[in-house]
């Protein structure tokens, strides 16, 4: 008889090895791995998966690029939406872990699988996500996870690995990091409480760009495609302004937040380009849209954040979000100029055709070109009514 197919979700760390390792000896499966490139993969790297996939007994290892798909289908409205998770965190790896669960279900319903497996604990949020996801796209599939379901600890793993011949260096690095297009993530012991910034050696890039530049971001239809003159696809335009800003230390922060399984979490972020260009189409469409526009899509950014954020990108509310979003963008064409210094960055001011503040209508605290002094008189009496008739009918109560 032939054997029972898993797809396990791998990274080539411990718990996927542990996994890897499990799903064929113990419990008989033949393994399918599968990781999904987000932007966090070189080639290289790669490479190096699939031989050490294979080396564990995978009967076939893919590597799925999702990098575009990532793009289109979310980094574009988290753009759009200016989404900064609790003001402040670019969503970066998070927003990430739905359209790796994707990739994977889908693999695991092309090959005809009957089960999928992750290495997540208990504790996170990642558990949750690739759960959600597998149980909507592949609700027929068992959903296998030998870390959380057995509560391993580190060492366990490591002994088991080593009864199964695989001895190699599983010392635990001070800081968790995890990188796609969309920014880095950075776990170490500093984020475990509340009290501590990371030093300067754990943060991925450093600061290595002295003084001043000034950069300048194309925008068309509120997607970046542009960068100081030259143009790009909005992906490579997004890689060309990491490479410029990373050397500064620009972008870098400390999200704290609640999770999904209801605890607080802490986690380090570098991402110069997200936060550069939310700041930037931020700006622009301050210049280019009308106060209503941007107040509905405040509120309604909110919500596609948090709901990405918590796994849900599949209800079909976040498609209704995005015609919004989208719609939105209509006017958000233009320059935006940047300054960059070390571990600062500063918009400068736009170029629009769609500028709102043409002078020909007027210029804020200095002429009035489209009304008379009489006609703000009018306005303001009749803006004051509802506040005058509540005052005198209220006053002495």
């Amino acid at each position: 008889m032939s054997k029972k197919k898993v797809v396990l979700a791998f990274s080539g760390g411990l718990d996927t090895t542990y996994c890897a390792i499990y799903l064929s000896k113990e419990m008989g499966y033949e393994v399918h791995t599968v990781s999904v490139n987000t932007g966090g993969f070189s080639s290289r790297d790669e490479i190096e998966l699939e031989k050490k996939a294979k080396a564990l007994g995978s009967v076939n290892h893919l590597t799925i690029s999702a990098e575009q798909d990532f793009y289109d289908k979310a980094i574009r409205y988290m753009l759009f939406g200016n989404i900064l998770k609790n003001h402040t965190y670019p969503l970066s790896v998070s927003s990430e872990r739905v359209f790796q669960a994707m990739a994977i279900a889908g693999y695991a319903k092309k090959i005809g699988a009957g089960a999928v497996a992750h290495g997540s604990t208990g504790a996170g949020n990642d558990q949750v996500r690739f759960d959600l996801v597998f149980r909507i796209m592949i609700p027929d599939a068992e959903i296998i996870t030998p870390i959380r379901d057995m509560k391993l600890s580190r060492q366990e793993e490591v002994d088991y690995l080593k009864e199964h011949g695989v001895d190699q260096e599983w010392a635990k690095a001070k800081y968790s990091i995890n990188k796609g297009l969309w920014g880095t993530s950075v776990g170490g012991a500093e984020t475990l409480s509340s009290d501590k910034g990371l030093p300067e050696e754990a943060w991925p890039s450093q600061v290595t760009a002295t003084g001043k530049e000034s950069v300048s971001l194309k925008f068309e239809y509120g997607e970046l495609v542009g960068v100081n003159g030259q143009e790009y696809d909005p992906v490579d335009a997004i890689k060309e302004l990491q490479s410029l800003a990373a050397p500064y230390g620009v972008g870098r922060g400390m999200h704290v937040g609640d999770t999904i399984i209801g605890i607080k979490g802490r986690v380090g972020f570098e991402a110069a380009a997200p936060l550069i260009m939310i700041k930037a189409h931020q700006t622009l469409e301050k210049h280019v849209l009308s106060k209503w526009q941007m107040y509905w899509k405040d509120q309604l950014s909110e919500w596609y954040g948090m709901l990405l954020h918590e796994g849900q990108y599949l209800d079909p509310v976040m498609r209704n979000i995005e015609s919004f979003l989208e719609d939105s963008q209509k006017a958000v064409s233009g320059t935006v100029h940047v300054e960059l210094e070390p571990k600062v960055f500063e918009v400068i001011g736009v170029e629009s055709d769609n500028d709102l503040m043409q002078a020909k209508f007027g210029q804020y605290g200095e002429m009035n070109n489209a009304w008379s002094g009489e006609d703000v008189k009018g306005f303001t009496k009749i803006l004051a009514n509802a506040n005058l008739i509540q005052k005198m009918t209220q006053e002495n109560d």
